[in-house]
């Protein structure tokens, strides 16, 4: 480009060949020149061949160079697009890490299988849901309200915090009373929203909850005026081996998945023998007296009493249960007579429901170690005949 004139000349030059091959299409050739002023440097010939062409050169302008960008509807369309696409993937995604977090659940129910056989293995018999002394009380000898939990752990890769626990004192009379709300990994769910420490009304830290709770049975847990246990696998006192599983350990319930931080109902001493068949039964019975408790239950995963770390088959698994004035998961509420070992003269009966935030189902650990997913529409026959030690059923599909 020329530094005078700020352009540059073309000159086209329309040649039409006249051999018969073609008189169609014209051939073009583009001269440009730095400066208009400058034609005569060119070959006389040159000249001479433009002048008897005519006037085919023309002086033209040369445009510059246009950028080009995105405009608003371009711009529009891809963010749609991206848009489509994230929207496409994001289910596969979540959809991946729920099968990761199901996939953990079941290892840490088999973590606790094998750590139950192994402790079968060192003391000949499966570990009791809690120890109760003769005159009905947590007997500190043997070990007081100490849950099954905490006596796996050597078993369990937690050998250095049952080191630290001092079983001839109660849970909440340690000298390191930081055990209570120790976070033990493979007792909480990954999907477990509320993994977090359970603290006191001025903030201090006091309990760590549990997503694992064994099988208390169907309703009647203990009796506590004659230290009776109920039809479940572990109760209070409980040394049971593998002969007394007469129903086969492959069809007897050993733990299942809770949630928690339950509201629950207790201490009503409403309980009667006869089992509710649906929730609104339960329900009228948390509506006849007792203490409602907000938020508290399945938080404290050294407690062996079954609204804390057991759950029974009263009800089918994930159902909701309505707790008056509670202020924490109200549809996932639970219901205890009376506590084991509290001074109740009658027996204790709980609805201590079975749940999971893995949708639809709640995974359970059996007897011998396996672990199997159950529908929370399970035939309530079937379940409960699952949670029988002993009691004879004839057990189909599940």
């Amino acid at each position: 480009m020329s530094t005078k004139t700020g352009y540059q000349v073309s000159y086209n030059f329309m040649i039409y060949r006249q051999d018969g091959l073609s008189t169609q299409t014209p051939t073009v050739f583009v001269c440009t020149l730095q400066n208009p002023m400058l034609r005569s440097t060119l070959p006389r010939s040159f000249l001479e061949e433009r002048k008897e062409m005519g006037q085919h050169c023309q002086l033209s302008r040369k445009p510059g160079k246009r950028k080009r960008g995105f405009t608003l509807i371009e711009l529009l369309v891809v963010i749609a697009i991206i848009a489509i696409l994230i929207a496409l993937l994001l289910p596969a995604v979540q959809q991946a890490r729920e099968a990761a977090r199901r996939s953990q659940c079941k290892n840490n129910l088999k973590q606790i299988g094998l750590a139950l056989h192994n402790y079968l293995s060192a003391h000949s018999a499966f570990p009791p849901a809690f120890c109760v002394g003769p005159d009905g009380t947590g007997g500190y000898t043997s070990g007081g309200q100490w849950s099954i939990h905490a006596r796996i752990l050597p078993f369990a890769d937690g050998a250095n915090l049952y080191n630290n626990i001092d079983f001839t004192k109660t849970y909440d009379n340690q000298t390191d009373l930081s055990i209570a709300y120790t976070r033990t990994p493979f007792f909480m769910c990954p999907s477990e929203v509320n993994d977090r420490i359970r603290t006191t009304s001025a903030g201090a830290p006091e309990h760590y909850p549990i997503s694992y709770g064994y099988n208390g049975g169907t309703w009647r847990v203990f009796t506590n005026s004659s230290l009776s246990g109920g039809n479940g696998a572990f109760y209070p006192n409980s040394k049971t081996k593998p002969r007394d599983f007469i129903d086969g350990m492959s069809n007897t319930l050993c733990f299942a998945e809770v949630k928690a931080f339950t509201a629950y109902n207790r201490d009503g001493d409403t309980g009667t023998s006869s089992i509710p068949g649906l929730a609104s039964g339960v329900e009228s019975l948390i509506s006849s007296g007792g203490s409602n408790k907000g938020n508290s239950g399945h938080t404290e995963w050294v407690d062996g009493r079954v609204h804390q770390t057991g759950f029974t088959s009263t009800l089918p698994p994930n159902s909701k249960v309505a707790v008056p004035g509670a202020s924490g998961a109200l549809d996932a509420g639970d219901y205890t007579s009376c506590r084991e070992a509290k001074s109740c003269t009658t027996p204790t009966y709980a609805a201590v429901t079975a749940r999971s935030y893995h949708i639809g189902i709640v995974h359970a650990l059996l007897m011998d170690g396996a672990v199997r997913s159950l529908s929370e529409n399970i035939d309530l026959g079937t379940y409960r005949a699952l949670s029988t030690r002993s009691g004879g059923e004839v057990i189909g599909e599940f």
